[in-house]
């Protein structure tokens, strides 16, 4: 598994953009993806350090179309800190 695999997309929210200032970025993963293979990913794509990888499963939530009903795809979240020396990742700084 490639690094762009396991990172699938940057989550924009208004909390995860008030914790990029802490140097807390949050990225939607791959769901077989641990900590380390999230922590070597940031670090080849993005060239910063990473002092730690916070990983959460996130249940699909059920939707209703008429008379049936489903459940949307599950996913993993992981917010990852940066260490104090390393530089910002610039792509949240863009928007």
């Amino acid at each position: 598994m490639t690094a762009y695999d396991v990172i699938i997309k940057p989550v924009i929210t208004e909390t995860s953009m008030d914790d990029a200032q802490n140097k807390k970025y949050t990225f939607k993963v791959a769901v077989n993806a641990n900590k380390t293979q999230v922590k070597l990913a940031v670090e080849e794509i993005f060239g910063v350090e990473v002092e730690k990888v916070n990983i959460m499963n996130v249940n699909g939530k059920m939707k209703r179309m008429g008379r049936y009903v489903g459940r949307t795809a599950a996913s993993k979240k992981a917010i990852v800190t940066l260490t104090e020396k390393s530089k910002e990742i610039e792509f949240f700084q863009s928007l």
